[in-house]
């Protein structure tokens, strides 16, 4: 059980690190999330380097962490926490524009849960930090299927992607495929006639077998492998 999943099991606040360069943007989160009797905020941090020192001190449940940042981006920042031992269960949400970030795509596969619009409104905000913290992905069908098919049709190549795809079964191929289209383990159950449980033990094989940090990763694999397009 990861330590945000704990942490909702025992009541415990979500432990969240800010990390922007902007102080204006850190304190208004920090305003907002402070209100919270769910949330904590347990530091900040101006660029990538002070991220990842401030998760190794404070092993947070959630970094919310922007892309763009001097010394350290997010990006590298994002793959440095993935890959630091101890920090394998602290999740990242990336903060993006949108339409000018295409390295959300390289934050995915750098260890990234999700992401967030950074003009969200605060409701949203606090939901996408509940969801990343009890250990989903906040990937949004509208936005998944624009951003990242956008920056991978170019890079699938048939022969590779059925390479990758040879470890699954008939039907984790096609619960994978659900996964890369935004479908929840009770949206998957529905189309297939399983039940979330079952749907849930498919994309946990899934995980294992392709080496998916977690479901964010699944669905990065399902468009760069092309079972998933962008006009799906």
């Amino acid at each position: 059980m990861n330590t945000a999943a704990a942490s909702l099991l025992t009541n415990a606040p979500i432990k969240v690190l800010l990390a922007d360069d902007e102080g204006l943007v850190r304190s208004g989160f920090k305003v907002l999330l402070d209100l919270e009797d769910d949330i904590t905020v347990v530091g900040e941090a101006a660029n990538g380097a002070e991220a990842v020192e401030r998760a190794r001190a404070t092993r947070p449940d959630v970094v919310l962490m922007d892309i763009r940042m001097p010394k350290v981006d997010g990006i590298q920042a994002t793959a440095q926490i993935a890959e630091t031992r101890g920090l394998e269960q602290v999740r990242v949400l990336i903060l993006t524009t949108y339409d000018t970030d295409e390295y959300v795509f390289d934050a995915l596969q750098a260890g990234a849960s999700g992401f967030l619009l950074k003009d969200a409104g605060p409701a949203e905000l606090l939901q996408a930090i509940r969801v990343i913290a009890a250990g989903d992905a906040l990937l949004a069908p509208r936005i998944t299927r624009r951003l990242i098919g956008q920056f991978t049709a170019q890079r699938t190549a048939a022969r590779a992607a059925e390479e990758r795809l040879a470890v699954l079964t008939q039907r984790e191929r096609e619960v994978l495929a659900l996964v890369g289209q935004g479908l929840s383990n009770h949206e998957i159950g529905a189309e297939l006639f399983l039940s979330p449980a079952t749907a849930r033990t498919h994309v946990s094989r899934a995980m294992a077998k392709l080496g998916a940090r977690d479901r964010a990763q699944l669905v990065v694999v399902a468009y760069r492998t092309g079972l998933v397009s962008p006009a799906m």
